[in-house]
């Protein structure tokens, strides 16, 4: 374990300060960290630096202290009462002598999240690697969940985020893990609306071949969808070429529609958890009202928007109302909804897979491919690859028992 890396406390101690630092090790149990300043307070110490970690029922406390005063007792004394005190508790203690506080960390602080369903000691050891081999220095490193994959965060110094995040994105292809890349600092945390595509990110389907599916053209649809998600066709002139394929459904189609839409798993508790939190959450898409304003409802959401399929005397047109709801419109609807919540545009999520996503993934302080094309893969900030929405939540540093702790509030299924 490496020593805890802060910033110098200098109305504790100068630079030119003898310090001590002290570890124990050994099996976790009530009242260690108790029992060890216990027994440093008789020494008259102040406390300079702390850090405990738990893993597996084994503690690793580190305690960075000042040194005894020579007029009193003496460092030597403060070792052996020490040692004695962690023998009785079966523990093991190393007292280390030095001057001062921590180094300071390096310029350019970063929060790395990797995600692995599993995580391997290869991906590991290649992340850290590659760290390392840009400048950087890994200060600490924090599991945030382990379920449904593993989710852990490194937080590191000595290295910009920008060429960080570069150098990460190719090895996490490489090793076929996620990792995500955000500059630290309040922001990270400040980001309080989270704005999704729909199809393929918040539910399972393209909404529009669930349509087709009952105009009889499903096929056909889902080709040219496959096609405008990849950008190899522009996005409003292949809407208008699938919704003509529409014309003559009958309207009641819309709640047959409505109810074989199918939520992405944990997109639920992504939902739940951010609205605990106090962020808002929208909906932009390129499918129908029809579909994302019962979404709006159902799911709590503060906005929502989309295309209108028009109707006419009952049956569907084939054709849309206003302005299309395109890669541009998505962004200047980001934008939007980021004016009306009163969040600035640097603080706030955008998740979205297709490339009619990437202008709003790249307007937002955050964009999150999710599941997404290769083309949106490679210029989103950050791709997610597994199929679970809510480890989006472990991105924003958010762990695995915060989300439960939510979802103890609302015990409807995710």
């Amino acid at each position: 374990m490496s020593t805890p890396q802060t910033t110098p406390v200098t109305s504790v101690t100068g630079d030119d300060v003898p310090t001590l630092l002290v570890k124990i090790f050994g099996k976790d149990r009530p009242g260690i960290t108790a029992g060890l300043f216990d027994t440093l307070a008789a020494f008259d110490v102040d406390v300079i630096d702390l850090e405990q970690v738990v893993t597996r029922g084994r503690i690793v406390l580190c305690a960075l202290v000042t040194a005894p005063d020579e007029k009193g007792a003496t460092a030597g004394e403060l070792r052996s009462t020490v040692h004695s005190w962690a023998d009785a508790q079966r523990l093991q203690a190393e007292i280390i002598s030095g001057i001062g506080d921590n180094r300071p960390r390096g310029t350019g602080r970063s929060h790395v999240t990797v995600l692995g369903h599993p995580l391997t000691a290869e991906s590991t050891a290649a992340i850290a690697a590659r760290i390392t081999g840009v400048g950087g220095n890994i200060d600490r490193i924090f599991r945030l969940a382990k379920y449904p994959v593993t989710a852990v965060e490194f937080a590191v110094s000595g290295t910009e985020t920008e060429p960080l995040r570069t150098a990460l994105a190719l090895e996490a292809a490489a090793l076929g893990v996620d990792v995500a890349v955000v500059a630290s600092g309040l922001q990270r945390r400040a980001q309080r609306l989270v704005v999704m595509d729909v199809d393929s990110t918040l539910i399972q389907d393209e909404v529009i071949e669930l349509f087709a599916a009952h105009a009889g053209c499903e096929a056909e649809v889902a080709e040219v969808t496959a096609r405008a998600m990849r950008g190899e066709l522009d996005f409003e002139e292949s809407l208008h070429e699938r919704v003509a394929l529409l014309a003559g459904l009958d309207e009641s189609v819309v709640d047959k529609v409505r109810a074989e839409v199918r939520l992405t798993p944990g997109a639920r508790t992504l939902i739940r958890t951010l609205k605990h939190l106090g962020y808002q959450v929208g909906v932009v898409s390129g499918g129908f009202t029809q579909v994302t304003d019962d979404l709006k409802e159902r799911l709590g959401l503060a906005f929502a928007a989309a295309n209108t399929l028009e109707v006419v005397d009952g049956k569907l047109t084939g054709r849309v109302i206003g302005d299309v709801v395109d890669r541009a419109g998505k962004a200047a609807l980001l934008r939007r909804f980021a004016a009306e919540a009163g969040v600035p545009l640097a603080q706030t999520v955008a998740i979205g897979d297709g490339a009619n996503d990437l202008d709003m993934l790249n307007a937002a302080g955050l964009g999150v491919a999710f599941n997404a094309k290769p083309v949106v893969r490679e210029a989103a900030h950050t791709a997610v690859n597994v199929p679970f929405l809510d480890t989006v939540l472990y991105l924003l540093g958010i762990t695995r028992e915060e989300v439960e702790a939510a979802e103890t509030h609302s015990p409807e299924d995710a």
